[in-house]
């Protein structure tokens, strides 16, 4: 075992020289983004509009608008698509909506969503995966399988209304989840995993499920009762100014799975758990899957919560090409930048790119592990490849860098420049890390010059 740890009020400057090197690293992170880039298509609005209220829902927040919603969305289809605008007012939804391809919910300033608490109401179960396990349970507030050009805009409300109910759900989970682990590690056929009534797995807020040219912009989202947005097996999302009060347990912001070309901009977080949480399958049924989320960014978002973007710890089908750039915070974040998973996940983290990213107060600013809760064994993670670069940080009440490899398969090759952290107790902690460098990184403060040598005298 490699071990290295700096005590509290270091300042580390190791110049490296290779300027080409600096250069061709920093071109090919700009490229790859571009071409990702080019590749997310938004939907677009369908021309065909509906006001739910000329349908007779009613912005009373207790008559049920559900009926009105199911009616619209199933209308898509015929229309070639449907434009569904929700005026302000409060509208109670008693159970989920199940989006179909080419609908836009357009949720307008003034207007609010309450979704209903009835368990019931979400039942029959559907296909679905909670904790990086396919299983089938209560269906998602807001629900899309196998959909293409899907959209929810709007500065409106989705109120999932959770806090006392689907939210206290997680003290007595704990036996469906063992369950659902179990099913995983024995491949249980997905048809026999039948969750739902009689068990407490909390459903998400909203999922996209296998879906093509998602949009989410503009809309706040609160009270969830699990995950906030989950995008699973889906590609070409783009998440764009969504505002989260979202402060119930495992209340996550956005967990891409599965899932590749994503964009996550100008997000304002304000979360109980991860801000951004980026997956891959659980154990064996993620490595069996073997789809990697891949080729996501996010930039221009500012973090408040538990973590700020998380890669893991359910990853076992791989996590690559990640780009965090250009962001900011709200208020206090336990880890800025965490990449965790253990020797059950397999797989890999690689291709991590971070880039002008400020916190503020924080447990830890960046944090590696490949040992997470130190439990495991058989399947260690590859972590290889990461880049950070202008990283601020005001101060760490734990650490400041710290990177857990495992004994068999260490970390390896990041690369740091331009780190600033201002106070750490512990600026840095390398255990199982190979191929570490550092350029123009300080912890704990900076010593500009040697101290003076007048009136020491030399022998």
């Amino acid at each position: 075992m490699k071990t290295y740890k700096i005590p509290f009020v270091v300042a580390l400057f190791l110049c490296l020289t290779n300027t080409s090197t600096d250069a061709l690293a920093q071109a090919t992170r700009q490229e790859k983004m571009a071409k990702i880039l080019s590749e997310i298509k938004a939907p677009v609005t369908p021309t065909y509009s509906a006001v739910i209220t000329r349908y007779g829902a009613k912005a009373d927040g207790k008559t049920d608008a559900k009926p009105v919603f199911d009616k619209l969305i199933a209308m898509s289809a015929r229309k070639g698509g449907i434009h569904i605008i929700v005026p302000p007012g409060d509208y109670f939804v008693d159970g989920p909506l199940h989006l179909e391809s080419n609908v836009c919910l357009d949720i307008q300033e003034g207007a609010r969503i309450v979704f209903g608490s009835n368990p019931e109401k979400y039942l029959p179960a559907v296909f679905t995966s909670w904790e990086g396990t396919f299983l089938y349970n209560y269906s998602p507030f807001i629900y899309a399988y196998e959909k293409e050009n899907v959209s929810i805009i709007g500065k409106g409300t989705l109120d999932g209304q959770s806090a006392e109910t689907f939210a206290t759900w997680r003290k007595d989970q704990k036996e469906s989840q063992m369950l659902s682990r179990e099913m995983n590690h024995s491949n249980t056929p997905f048809e026999e995993r039948q969750f739902g009534a009689g068990h407490l797995l909390r459903p998400q807020m909203i999922q996209f499920f296998r879906c093509k040219n998602i949009l989410v912009e503009d809309v706040t989202i609160t009270d969830s009762p699990f995950w906030c947005i989950h995008l699973l097996q889906s590609e070409n999302a783009t998440f764009r100014a969504i505002n989260f009060i979202a402060r119930n347990a495992n209340n996550d912001g956005i967990d891409p799975e599965y899932s590749r070309n994503v964009l996550i901009e100008n997000i304002n977080f304000d979360n109980s758990d991860d801000n951004v949480a980026i997956k891959a399958g659980r154990d064996y049924e993620g490595r069996r899957t073997a789809t990697p989320s891949e080729n996501i960014i996010v930039r221009n978002c500012r973090f408040k919560g538990l973590h700020g973007v998380v890669i893991g710890s359910e990853m076992s089908a791989g996590v690559r090409n990640v780009f965090v750039e250009n962001c900011s915070y709200g208020g206090y974040v336990k880890r800025g930048i965490y990449l965790k998973s253990n020797p059950d996940r397999g797989g890999y983290i690689k291709d991590v790119y971070v880039n002008n990213v400020e916190f503020g107060h924080v447990e830890d600013c960046f944090y590696v592990t490949s040992f997470y809760h130190g439990q495991g064994e058989g399947f260690a993670t590859d972590i290889q490849d990461v880049y950070v670069e202008n990283l601020k940080c005001r101060k760490a009440d734990a650490g400041g860098i710290i990177i857990q490899g495992f004994a068999e398969l260490p970390v390896r090759n990041f690369r740091f420049s331009e780190v600033v952290i201002d106070t750490a107790r512990i600026a840095m902690s390398l255990t199982n890390a190979e191929g570490i460098e550092f350029s123009n990184v300080s912890i704990g403060g900076v010593v500009d010059q040697a101290p003076s040598a007048v009136g020491h005298s030399h022998k």
